[in-house]
């Protein structure tokens, strides 16, 4: 493929419900969506997930595009590219900003997709027909809430329960639920939000028998993950701590994790994604796919994901509806007793809705 051309287009979609972790509540959800073209007139679709502010990771929106435009861009724009894997290459002198490198470099997979006539999961090897489905759900103004709202997921049949915690909304939450819900899949999602001088609340958390605990210590930490895994039973995920297959490997040979989240964007890409599987694979860690409140398009990549072998455990990736009012692909992404069937259509599998994504976008501009 020879890309002649780039379209950034930011939208700004406002969520259903708000959503609240340890690092505050989230009410619209403002990204980048990319359109690149070939040569052949082929349309690849990438999505950027940074948020307006670098409370996740140190990227946001804007110096997404600040990245895109002035230097990423650049480096593929009559470029001739054999397979997506070749961004890595192309992208090698740029440091970290891996969501920026995400959003293009998923637009190129579903280029690769398409004019290999296959599905975007068959093009990363992927081999599921359907995938298990988590939900993640945020914290809630009061218990009675968070019953209610664990309650409806529970009905709604998703297989997994993740539980944002923080300081203060822990332990007792965890209790209570448990209490209603004593055989339901769940897991704790703490954002960072706690250090070792926590460990003796943290290892409360092991009579809930939780499927793991996710991230409660430091964005950048390793070490004393590793330390605070010797001390509770619960298995630990990394998510934030993982942004590559080397953070990756490292990790697991120091014992700082039993599970590790892996999301497209926070790795800088499929290519990436997929060597990260691959290594814990072999070693055997189990992994998940993470949600970062996505709109169609990143979910369909997260959908492909997860049709590799490995991901073995439901991800984030809930139906289209939990999230927006309308998405903007056709059909939305719908979940069914807790299962998504991925599409075999070439390509991502759904097609972007031009005149709901011109809808939402409130700036825009194409690169040539």
């Amino acid at each position: 493929m020879k890309i002649k051309e780039v379209t950034i287009r930011h939208l700004k979609m406002q969520l259903k419900n708000p959503f609240s972790t340890s690092f505050g509540t989230i009410y619209n959800k403002e990204f980048l969506v990319l359109e690149v073209r070939d040569e052949q007139g082929t349309i690849g679709f990438g999505e950027s997930v940074a948020f307006e502010a670098p409370w996740y990771t140190e990227e946001t929106l804007k110096t997404t595009w600040h990245m895109l435009e002035d230097f990423l861009i650049p480096l593929i724009l009559n470029q001739e590219i054999q397979h997506p894997n070749d961004a890595l290459e192309l992208f090698k002198g740029i440091r970290k900003n891996n969501m920026a490198k995400s959003a293009i470099e998923g637009a190129l997979w579903d280029i690769y997709a398409q004019q290999s006539n296959q599905s975007l999961a068959q093009a990363m090897g992927g081999m599921k027909e359907k995938i298990e489905v988590g939900i993640s759900l945020g914290i809630q103004e009061t218990i009675e809430k968070q019953i209610e709202v664990v309650d409806n997921a529970v009905k709604d049949g998703y297989k997994r329960i993740k539980l944002k915690i923080k300081p203060g909304w822990d332990v007792e939450v965890m209790r209570v639920l448990r209490k209603h819900f004593p055989d339901v899949p769940m897991m704790a999602d703490a954002n960072s939000a706690y250090t070792l001088k926590d460990i003796q609340t943290l290892k409360q958390l092991d009579e809930f028998n939780l499927m793991m605990i996710e991230q409660p210590l430091a964005s950048d930490d390793i070490i004393d993950h590793a330390v605070l895994q010797k001390q509770i039973k619960t298995p630990i995920c990394l998510d934030e701590s993982i942004l590559s297959l080397e953070d990756a490997r490292k990790a697991v040979e120091l014992g700082s994790c039993g599970v590790i989240n892996i999301k497209i964007g926070r790795v800088g890409g499929i290519s990436e994604a997929k060597k990260i599987h691959d290594y814990c694979e072999k070693m055997g860690i189990p992994v998940w796919c993470g949600g970062m409140l996505e709109s169609g398009i990143g979910r369909a990549h997260n959908i492909a994901l997860t049709a590799l072998s490995n991901f073995v455990m439901p991800g984030d990736t809930a139906g289209s509806s939990h999230y927006f009012e309308q998405d903007i692909i056709t059909p939305e992404v719908i979940a069914q007793d807790g299962y998504i069937t991925v599409p075999q259509e070439v390509g991502i599998g759904y097609t972007p809705d031009l005149e709901t994504i011109g809808k939402y976008t409130v700036a825009s501009k194409t690169y040539k």
